[in-house]
């Protein structure tokens, strides 16, 4: 959490330091590669996202003065949820570090022309040693930093494809206008809900909260968020046209090195080491982020609620050691086996799950405590992320999961909060039984 001291600079460096990662610069390129325009979705439904963190849900969360996601639903729908929540929502990060491996892999092997186990097994050693030198203030310092260099080069390199690719006019005559430059080029209900995955998923991860708890301020966390939210969107656009631009002169590269490759050909050697560098750091840092959400999520909601309760402080940051071990052995893992797939598929499919298990319990806990029930508020966090898996795997072709899951999850919370019986709260049924006694000794006395 940081002493719960940083500034603007620190919580949007957090922010903006795990959400523009290997996803939304590598994957970016591949998937503009391949369908165009519609790779924005990352970078723009993260920047939606970070507005509504802001401006809808910073001050709920941040006047909690809680640590986790689960801490905060935990106080509406009681323990029940705090698991389940975490469970699912750290499964759903999961998704996102494999992106994250995958990027890397691609970047590292690219360079060096190395195995796909040396560059993930090299990347993991980053990541480690990243987490491990500074927590939430190395990630927020280190974010700030990385998202200077990103944005200099990404609106350089950016710039550099479109002229080398003859300005508007040369993309006209190498693109057909749909599919190459619309939102929506593969079909509405796959690219929407990309992008509505960004904003559910966003405010239903660990990562970004955990940056929002760790503010000074509520006046420093909502700025962050708003400053994440203006800055975020940009970074899409460069590697969009590197993608279009390499698509259009070089059909036949790998689609997850397009980005690395044109590094390398087209920027003097001193630059191209500058942009890989930080392409590299960018990657490390989100992966770092992502690991440590998990790992805080694991040992504060899972270990020390339900398997050590009187852990002291030493114990749980040994605990937290060696879960973050484990999720970065798991990692490398599901990235050696994963190689040929689209690096933004894995982000999409992350973000979509936390959002089903998370998003319509926390809007509840946040903005109508007194309507919802706590045994609507678990089986909406169990029922959403089910729905959601079970349909990707049985209709992997079908509607989106993210759409069906969400639905499982609002229907589940508004349903069985409408029809449920409230138990009295503690404090409230204590007033009533002190109003009672008092009423008895005054009758005893008349």
């Amino acid at each position: 959490m940081g002493g719960r001291r940083a500034g603007v600079t620190v919580v949007a460096g957090t922010i903006m330091g795990t959400l523009v990662g290997g996803a939304s610069t590598v994957g970016t390129a591949q998937l503009a590669f391949n369908f165009g325009l519609c790779a924005w979705w990352f970078t723009l439904g993260a920047g939606i996202a970070c507005a509504v963190l802001g401006l809808g849900l910073a001050r709920q969360l941040y006047e909690s003065n809680l640590e986790t996601m689960p801490q905060y639903l935990v106080n509406v729908y009681g323990d029940g949820i705090g698991p389940i929540s975490s469970v699912f929502s750290s499964v759903g990060i999961f998704l996102n570090i494999i992106a994250q491996g995958l990027s890397a892999v691609a970047l590292l092997t690219s360079m060096f022309h190395i195995s796909p186990v040396v560059a993930a097994l090299i990347s993991v050693f980053l990541v480690l040693a990243y987490v491990f030198s500074g927590g939430v203030w190395g990630t927020g310092l280190v974010g700030v930093a990385k998202l200077i260099l990103l944005y200099l080069t990404t609106i350089f390199c950016g710039i550099m494809a479109f002229g080398m690719v003859g300005g508007w006019s040369g993309l006209m005559a190498d693109f057909p206008l749909f599919p190459w430059f619309s939102l929506f080029g593969r079909g509405f209900n796959a690219d929407f809900a990309a992008g509505f995955s960004l904003l559910v998923g966003v405010l239903s991860t660990q990562t970004y909260i955990q940056a929002i708890f760790s503010a000074k301020s509520l006046a420093s966390a909502r700025t962050a968020a708003l400053v994440s939210a203006f800055m975020i969107p940009p970074v899409g656009i460069g590697g969009i046209l590197i993608g279009l631009f390499m698509r259009a002169n070089f059909p036949d590269t790998p689609s997850d090195q397009v980005l690395p490759i044109f590094i390398m050909n087209f920027l003097p050697p001193l630059p191209a080491g500058v942009v890989l560098a930080t392409l590299l750091v960018a990657i490390i840092g989100t992966w770092a982020g992502l690991t440590l959400g998990v790992s805080t999520m694991l040992t504060k909601d899972i270990y020390k609620r339900f398997i050590c309760r009187g852990a002291d402080d030493q114990r749980i940051l040994k605990i937290q050691r060696i879960l973050i071990f484990i999720v970065s052995a798991l990692g490398v893992l599901f990235v050696v086996s994963s190689l040929k797939s689209m690096i933004l598929s894995w982000s999409f499919l992350s973000m979509g799950l936390r959002g089903c298990t998370v998003f319509f319990p926390l809007l509840g806990a946040a903005f109508f405590p007194r309507f919802v029930k706590p045994a609507a508020g678990i089986m909406a966090a169990l029922v959403g992320p089910l729905v959601d898996l079970i349909w990707h795997f049985l209709y992997p072709k079908g509607i989106d999961p993210l759409y069906v899951g969400l639905l499982a999850s609002f229907l589940a919370l508004l349903l069985l909060s409408m029809f449920l019986k409230r138990k009295p709260d503690n404090d409230f049924q204590r007033e009533c039984n002190n109003i009672l006694s008092v009423k008895k000794t005054m009758r005893k006395s008349t």
